[in-house]
């Protein structure tokens, strides 16, 4: 399934203010920060204020946090409170209950996973790219574009060329 790209910065602007620890966090840094333009952060924060997610406070010292801890937070909470999941009219011969019944499947995954889990696996990953590569370890291999077709195949040329007998040429006079 399909999430909209502001369910995504959905998540992204929850897991800044979950690393901000109960602090409040401006706007104007989370649009600078995660590249989202002021609008759309606006609009999302709102979305997120209504369903209880954050909280907001208003003004020149304001800026928002969440409104209940990190574990407490579930993936699924975050895209109901985004996606339009309210169950549609039955149009016919039961489709409808039946994506209804895959979305709440899907949802239900999602509910496994908190906010804090985000966050703790975001600190992982960034560390292990700040990491060294350890002695030993295999370099991951280069991508197969056009720059290394060309190597690819002067290399074969080399082998084919000297693979081959040598002609004799014919004896000067």
């Amino acid at each position: 399934m399909r999430l909209n790209k502001s369910t995504g910065d959905a998540i992204r602007i929850l897991i800044a203010c979950a690393r901000a620890e109960g602090e409040l966090v401006k706007v104007v840094d989370l649009s600078a920060s995660l590249d989202i333009t002021m609008q759309n952060v606006f609009k999302i924060v709102h979305i997120l204020s209504r369903s209880g997610l954050t909280a907001a406070v208003r003004g020149r010292h304001g800026g928002i946090r969440l409104s209940r801890s990190a574990d407490t937070i579930f993936i699924g909470d975050i895209v109901r409170a985004m996606e339009s999941t309210e169950p549609a009219a039955d149009t016919g011969a039961g489709v409808t209950r039946v994506l209804d019944d895959a979305l709440e499947a899907f949802i239900a995954v999602l509910d496994r996973h908190s906010l804090a889990d985000m966050v703790a696996r975001e600190a992982l990953t960034a560390s292990d790219k700040a990491k060294p590569a350890q002695r030993g370890s295999r370099t991951p291999a280069k991508p197969r574009g056009k720059s290394s077709r060309k190597t690819l195949q002067s290399a074969a040329a080399r082998v084919v060329r000297s693979t081959r007998t040598p002609r004799s040429s014919p004896p000067k006079s």
